[in-house]
């Protein structure tokens, strides 16, 4: 899905295909149970069935990304999955009835179609519920040894101490080095009792992250470089927290590890797929919602009356901190800040009007901005932009949060779909966590994966005030 494939999650990829090997499969049941003892009839599908069982797993696919039944820490229980792979599949079956009249080949039928749909939902369901489990198992997770047992490798530990925080591995203990405090409880501790090498082979150690509090003259160099040699991998404490977590560790991050780390890519080459990306995606966003964009001007008319503004327009911090102008349409009375002060929206906002609620918590007010996106303000993909006010009191009190603005903001990003509308100082730092992940790892599958997965924030309403 992004860079961290390479690491942790490359489960998804084994769930995803077997998943798309399962609704094809479904397809193939269906035509036989929908045709059972017409025997020419099943032929003639057989000949076709690639073309028409494809579209069927590649939407279904798509929509169950979509509704982010896909994410590595999707915290939910098992009637939260079983609604949303129900959504994902109605959804799936509106796309693909709208898909026939274009590709008239493709089409199944209203029958097949349907047990299709049906077999699918409760076989995917079914194999869910045995992937999960076996994820879950101790037998296939990867397994880390924490060397370090002081304050970072309590810190992490805390922090990552969920079960969906820790699906793909799991965490054998913490091994103490040097002579510094210990601030693991008993039962995680490690004592290694003979070399470092024999005894990681011997637990089945595949990798060890190094977090002690402090490395000068502690840190078993030679013993690392023996581990690795033997194929153990060696990963820094933080960035380990980073590939998992998707998001950076602020606590642990200090400039040098940001200056030698690898990735911020803004290279010429990723600027310009990052453009035509951009401009493609909201030609054919606008292209499919201007009806509800006039629909949405012409309620706010209504509302409103004549003489008060349908768009509404306001400084945001762009791309290296330059101000542009964000175009979204009005959902607050025209005098809602009538005395300059910049505030943030708030749960249960009296400034909202009636059609404003209902267009924030449907994102339409944020259309609008597609112009922006057209005329190069802004991204699709990237951190969301904020007020110059805020953003002056950012800066003061976040560290690196000036980081985020070495791209282009966007219409929606990484933070949005893992984090809630920030309406203090701590959900701004706890947001930049995630920005700073993007920034840091953005490339063009990670964007793909971003807005596929923006869907279920639309759908769902989530953050939206």
């Amino acid at each position: 899905m992004y860079r961290s494939f390479r690491y942790g999650v490359r489960w998804q990829l084994l769930l995803v295909l077997v998943e798309f090997v399962l609704l094809v499969g479904c397809v193939y049941a269906a035509v036989v149970l929908r045709y059972w003892g017409h025997g020419g009839t099943q032929s003639a599908f057989v000949h076709s069935m690639q073309l028409r069982a494809l579209p069927v797993a590649l939407v279904l696919i798509f929509s169950m990304a979509s509704l982010g039944l896909y994410q590595v820490h999707l915290r939910a229980g098992w009637l939260g999955r079983l609604s949303r792979q129900g959504v994902a599949f109605v959804l799936g079956g509106v796309v693909l009835t709208v898909l026939y009249y274009a590709l008239p080949p493709s089409y199944l039928g209203r029958g097949v179609l349907g047990i299709a749909l049906l077999l699918g939902y409760l076989v995917v369901a079914l194999w869910r519920v045995l992937f999960l489990s076996l994820v879950d198992a101790d037998l296939f997770k990867r397994r880390v040894m924490i060397l370090g047992a002081g304050e970072r490798a309590a810190e992490l530990i805390r922090i990552m101490r969920r079960k969906t925080d820790q699906r793909g591995f799991k965490i054998l203990g913490c091994a103490p080095v040097g002579a510094g405090s210990v601030s693991i409880s008993a039962p995680l501790l490690l004592h290694p009792d003979e070399a470092l090498c024999e005894w990681v082979t011997e637990l089945g150690v595949e990798e060890i992250v190094v977090g002690p509090d402090d490395r000068r003259g502690t840190l078993p160099v030679e013993a690392l470089l023996e581990c690795k040699r033997h194929g153990v991998a060696v990963t820094e404490l933080a960035e380990f927290f980073e590939r998992e977590a998707g998001k950076i560790m602020m606590e642990l991050t200090n400039p040098s590890s940001l200056i030698f780390s690898d990735g911020f890519n803004i290279s010429p080459v990723r600027l310009a797929i990052k453009r035509a990306f951009d401009l493609l995606t909201a030609s054919l966003v606008l292209l499919v919602t201007w009806p509800f964009m006039l629909l949405t001007a012409l309620a706010i008319r209504l509302e409103s009356g004549g003489g008060a503004p349908i768009l509404y327009y306001q400084d945001r911090v762009g791309e290296n901190g330059k101000l542009f102008r964000v175009i979204k349409f009005r959902s607050m009375g025209a005098d809602a800040e009538r005395d300059g002060v910049a505030r943030w929206a708030t749960e249960h906002d009296n400034r909202v009007t009636r059609v404003g609620r209902f267009i924030r918590k449907a994102r339409l007010d944020e259309l609008p901005q597609l112009w922006n996106v057209l005329r190069g303000d802004m991204s699709i993909i990237g951190p969301r932009p904020e007020r110059p006010q805020f953003v002056d009191s950012f800066n003061k009190c976040i560290r690196y949060y000036s980081l985020r603005h070495c791209l282009k903001p966007g219409l929606t990003g990484w933070a949005q779909l893992r984090y809630p509308y920030g309406s203090s100082l701590e959900d701004a730092e706890e947001k930049l966590k995630f920005d700073l992940f993007y920034v840091k790892n953005h490339n063009f599958v990670f964007d793909l994966a971003i807005l596929v997965q923006t869907l279920e924030v639309v759908l769902f309403g989530r953050g939206a005030r």
